[in-house]
């Protein structure tokens, strides 16, 4: 690789490396796997960068390759083992306690999230975290906009169903 690809490939990484461990961390609900799908990620994408920078679509083929690296972590013998019985949460510092906060409210919707099926999370995260549209996620995905369109609908009707009642209402009150 050249030393302009190089710096290229830098520039980009370091523009785009914490939406993507954001998106990673809600596809996976796990801030340690996140960062090995995301590390997993980077490394293709540097390996494969003077063909992928002339993508009609650089960020959409690497929302490809991160939702691919995260199939394939899922494939893994790995995936299964846990040390822990769940993740511990570092409460952020100097957020509020009560029940209604921002904060408690993320951890709810993330914890719902982890417990909707990995095809629609995947769905679900591209078009509301991302901020794609049917047609974008339908091309990092490879699939029709319809899919997309029918795994949004049983992915929200799945989330729904994994978040507490007053959640909802309150979601609807706002």
């Amino acid at each position: 690789m050249h030393a302009a690809q190089r710096h290229e490939y830098v520039e980009f990484v370091t523009g785009v490396t914490e939406k993507l461990r954001r998106t990673a961390y809600l596809l996976t609900g796990d801030r340690h796997r996140a960062d090995d799908v995301v590390q997993q990620t980077l490394t293709q994408l540097f390996v494969k960068w003077p063909r992928v920078r002339q993508a009609d679509n650089v960020g959409a083929y690497v929302h490809r390759m991160l939702v691919n690296a995260f199939k394939q972590e899922r494939r893994s013998r790995w995936w299964g083992v846990q040390l822990f019985d769940r993740t511990p949460e570092p409460v952020p510092r100097g957020a509020p306690s009560g029940p209604g906060d921002a904060a408690a409210d993320a951890v709810t919707v993330r914890a719902a999230l982890a417990a909707v099926p990995p095809g629609q999370r995947v769905v679900l995260v591209l078009r509301f975290y991302a901020d794609l549209s049917v047609e974008q996620t339908a091309e990092v995905l490879g699939c029709s906009t319809g899919n997309v369109k029918s795994q949004t609908a049983r992915g929200l009707t799945a989330l729904r169903r994994q978040l507490p009642q007053d959640a909802e209402s309150k979601g609807a009150a706002r």
